[in-house]
């Protein structure tokens, strides 16, 4: 598209939009180059200045600089188009878009190792190091990440050495981006159409109406020449009931080697080459830096510390919970041989289905039974009116503020005393241009600017969550509620932010700490007082009965064990990977089986593979750190039992919870934060004990 006459790129000027919010609405694919670009130059313009500063290098003019002279946005411009940019690439992408990352990619980490690697610039932050004023924790902390965050990007490295790290960053930027490119691709491509009736067997009708949704807005009935079709994604809302309630096997069959057969086959979207080549590069890197593999360069800036430490956390875990996870899976095979006969081989595309019927059979209890009274707009209610309870703050969808996509929903935040506090954007279905799963963004964070004004941070949560159908609003599962207490969990981080410096504020903690505030969230799904807040049949109006909360309570930790073990399989895989510390040529679906073989308790699929679509550990930043989920429950168990103590709505705990670790970011260690939260350290009795492990 060409440039419009006098149109001026939006990124250049003064957003005019409520609380300086990213204006969507005006913003054109070129628009990111261009301001790319600019903001590169920028960035180096700034660089410059601070290393032909005549003056000695001080915290002020080198670490904690504030420039003020071109005006408000004109050192950030970069910061300000890159996020905007990489936050579309997850949740609104297209191959327009997709192209330009490709472009983009290679520049934009070329100028990321031309600020690491100069020279100049490290001898004044070096020099700051070594002889700066008496510091405060906030501004110590600020320092030394960022002092090691030269040394960790190859500052002292030599010429040769700082060579071979430019092409292993680049390298490897370019393979992430491949490896999520190819997997929303492997994703988005894979449909099943049913065009008999028949085989809807079994589907409840949500599940039924969706896939005859989808398959109307894919014109899948017109293509077959049929009147009516039902079309199945590898989309969580359309593949869990499929796999849930289908009673066709061979269907199910297919749509479970459909999911764990992504990036695997002979195709451009291949991803097995691309994932050990990601291995090589990050090994080769942390040895280029002087660590022996990639997790002890890691876990040098994790709470876990060392990979001994992980391992003794997995292992614990194993030991704990593996003997019930065991006796779980033999239940769910005697249910299958029951229903099927003695002979019946219970493969991974039954487990959902048997599993589901043991725990009608075991506690009368059905997620279907539950999706009446989670609709969404009330879910949004009860967990806007749940922060309100806690925290005192309170939601105002504001419809001037520009969107992405329609499906987006933008809010206004205010604090307890009626002051500004956040934009909170909300975008829950799934859809052509977004990756699966969920998670929480940041379009801009809270910092102090350098005329005292607290800059409120702009969070956005994104989901995959059930659509409506034509005749019905989307209605969500138990599971669903809890994913959308998790990422707003992470959201209240990232809100309640009230730090001096934006690296340091909001989620910008440990990757081992930052599950804590999602996974704390999570424990009040159900809590009878929260769901007694929204929980209320869709067509009745009726609140969820007690009897159905009761059955919810005894049948809470049903397959607590079997879960627990999936995500330690998903750790060990991840730091079989990355504490090699020779090159890795293995066989990657061999690897991996062999990698995990401690922690899997049901039979393995010989061509199935998790590594090629686990986005974690392969482009999503949780490389040697996807052990922090686990480690972060541990924490959410235990700061949970502190709330169940003084009442889960206790103002007084949830004021010093937000005081002493939501609102202080990564300003201080993180156990320092959760010690001064909690008065101790935790310990995994609570976990335990929340999941009938230990009585």
């Amino acid at each position: 598209m060409s440039k419009e006459k006098n149109r001026i790129n939006p990124f250049f000027e003064s957003y005019n939009t409520p609380h300086d919010t990213v204006p969507f609405d005006k913003i054109q694919t070129e628009d990111f180059e261009e301001a790319i670009m600019e903001g590169i130059r920028r960035d180096d313009e700034e660089i410059n200045n601070i290393i032909n500063d005549p003056a000695e290098p001080t915290f002020e003019n080198t670490i904690a600089r504030d420039d003020v002279e071109k005006g408000e946005h004109y050192y950030d411009l970069l910061g300000r188009a890159e996020t905007a940019f990489s936050c579309l690439l997850s949740a609104e992408t297209n191959d327009e878009l997709d192209a330009l990352a490709q472009k983009l990619s290679p520049i934009l980490t070329k100028h990321q190792n031309d600020v690491s690697l100069n020279e100049k610039l490290f001898e004044r932050v070096k020099y700051v190091y070594e002889h700066h004023r008496p510091l405060n924790a906030e501004e110590e902390m600020l320092l030394n990440n960022s002092y090691q965050g030269f040394v960790r990007s190859g500052a002292l490295l030599d010429k040769e050495g700082k060579e071979k790290l430019r092409k292993i960053t680049e390298d490897l930027d370019m393979l992430t981006l491949q490896f999520s490119q190819n997997l929303l691709k492997e994703n988005k491509a894979y449909k099943l159409v049913i065009t008999d009736k028949e085989q809807l067997a079994g589907l409840p009708n949500s599940a039924i109406e969706a896939a005859a949704k989808t398959a109307k807005e894919n014109k899948d009935a017109e293509e077959r020449n049929v009147s009516e079709a039902w079309t199945f994604t590898l989309d969580f809302p359309s593949y869990s009931p499929f796999m849930t309630y289908s009673t066709q096997r061979e269907l199910r069959k297919q749509m479970y080697m459909a999911r764990n057969t992504e990036g695997t086959h002979d195709n451009d979207t291949n991803n097995i080459e691309i994932c050990k080549k990601i291995v090589n590069l990050r090994r080769e890197k942390a040895q280029l830096l002087g660590y022996d593999t990639h997790a002890d360069f890691i876990l040098k800036r994790r709470m876990a510390s060392s990979k001994e430490n992980v391992y003794k956390l997995l292992n614990d875990l194993i030991a704990a919970y593996k003997p019930s996870a065991i006796k779980e899976v033999a239940e769910i095979e005697a249910m299958a041989k029951e229903m099927e006969g003695k002979d019946f081989e219970l493969m991974p595309w039954d487990f959902s289905f048997y599993s589901h019927k043991l725990q009608v059979k075991k506690y009368n209890l059905d997620a279907e039974m539950l999706r009446p009274y989670f609709e969404l707009k009330n879910v949004i209610k009860g967990v806007f009116s749940l922060a309100t309870t806690l925290y005192g703050i309170t939601f105002k969808e504001n419809k001037e503020i520009p969107v992405y996509h329609p499906d987006v929903k933008a809010y206004e935040v205010f604090d307890k005393d009626g002051s500004y506090l956040a934009v909170l954007y909300a975008d829950f279905h799934p859809r052509k241009g977004k990756q699966g799963g969920a998670w929480m963004t940041e379009y801009q964070g809270q910092y102090i600017n350098y005329k005292g004004k607290n800059i409120r941070p702009h969070v956005s949560v994104v989901t995959n969550f059930t659509k409506p159908t034509d005749d019905k609003p989307a209605l969500l599962t138990l599971g669903e509620v809890q994913t959308f207490l998790h990422e707003f969990g992470h959201s209240l981080h990232g809100m309640f932010a009230n730090t001096k410096y934006e690296s340091l504020s909001g989620t910008n903690v440990w990757w081992d700490f930052v599950e804590l505030p999602s996974q704390f969230m999570e424990n009040y799904a159900i809590e009878k007082e929260f769901l007694r807040t929204f929980a209320f049949h869709y067509q009745t109006d009726e609140p969820l009965p007690d009897e159905l909360i009761e059955r919810i309570h005894k049948a809470r930790n049903y397959n607590a064990a079997y879960a627990c073990m999936r995500q330690v399989s998903f750790g060990l895989l991840d730091m079989a990977y990355y504490t090699q510390n020779k090159p890795f040529t293995a066989d990657l679906i061999d690897f991996e089986k062999k990698a995990w073989h401690d922690a899997i308790v049901t039979k393995e699929i010989p061509d199935t593979c998790m590594t090629t679509q686990f986005s974690h550990i392969m482009s999503g930043g949780y490389s040697a750190g996807y052990y922090s989920y686990k480690w972060a429950e541990v924490l959410d168990a235990d700061a949970f039992s502190v709330f169940k103590k003084s009442g889960i709505f206790s103002k007084e705990t949830a004021q010093r919870f937000r005081d002493e670790v939501l609102s202080k970011g990564g300003t201080e260690h993180p156990m320092t934060l959760y010690k001064r939260f909690r008065g101790g350290e935790p310990t995994i009795d609570a976990l335990l004990e929340r999941d009938g492990i230990k009585k």
